[in-house]
């Protein structure tokens, strides 16, 4: 069955959901994308990785002997998927699309890695798509964004700049489609990123795992939100 909503499912934004749809998600746009692409540019799943340390967490003994016994934060290797656009015989990269993840958004060293390669896309002739469907945490720097929504896609054309594209949805709006710029201005690709998440959800199962009835993952929504959600429930 489809999701009961008619976008973004804001419990796929649990933890315990997150980290697996989002790397469905990079596939399914690599896949969507691959053929569209044919013959001068293909699409390549890239991996960065960095380490990251936890919080710090002491325990110790309540004895008053010594020695007492800590727990010392270890390093945490982080994995984060993304995709390359490039162009066939030189390589060179044409796009990069980016899935938000909480590590991108959070407060931390996963922030500051994804900002500067941010910054880095930004300042080259590479296009930057930049998906968010996540409600917490505060969004990526942008500004004259006027239009509440609660999911978001960027699109920066490389010879636009500073001026980018921004396609805002609610939750109770379907997904936008977006382009992917290519090598010349008048190029681009039309994602539909609904019919993606669609195709997705139902692969996956995720009518068969997502408990509805239990609270929905924070921050909380608008209180007319909060009873349009209720209404899809009533209804189903």
């Amino acid at each position: 069955m489809p999701s009961p909503f008619p976008g973004m499912d804001p419990y796929l934004e649990q933890p315990r959901f997150w980290s697996s749809f989002h790397s469905r998600l990079i596939v399914a746009i690599s896949d969507t994308l691959a053929p569209q692409l044919r013959p001068h540019s293909f699409v390549e799943v890239e991996t960065r990785t960095y380490n990251d340390n936890p919080d710090a967490e002491l325990l110790a003994s309540s004895e008053p002997h010594q020695p007492q016994t800590l727990t010392l934060p270890m390093p945490i290797e982080i994995k984060e998927r993304y995709l390359e656009v490039r162009e066939v015989g030189s390589n060179a990269v044409i796009a990069v699309i980016e899935v938000l993840s909480p590590k991108n958004k959070r407060k931390g060293k996963g922030r500051t890695i994804y900002e500067a390669k941010r910054q880095t896309v930004l300042g080259s002739a590479s296009h930057l798509i930049e998906i968010d469907l996540l409600r917490s945490d505060p969004p990526m720097p942008m500004q004259e964004a006027t239009r509440l929504a609660h999911y978001h896609i960027l699109v920066s054309r490389a010879e636009q700049r500073p001026q980018a594209e921004l396609y805002a949805a609610t939750i109770r709006e379907p997904l936008p489609e977006f382009p992917v710029p290519l090598k010349t201005a008048d190029e681009a690709v039309l994602v539909n990123l609904q019919a993606i998440f669609t195709g997705l959800y139902e692969r996956a199962s995720y009518d068969l795992r997502i408990d509805y009835s239990q609270p929905l993952p924070p921050p909380s929504f608008s209180e007319a939100d909060q009873a349009w959600i209720a209404s899809l429930f009533q209804s189903t």
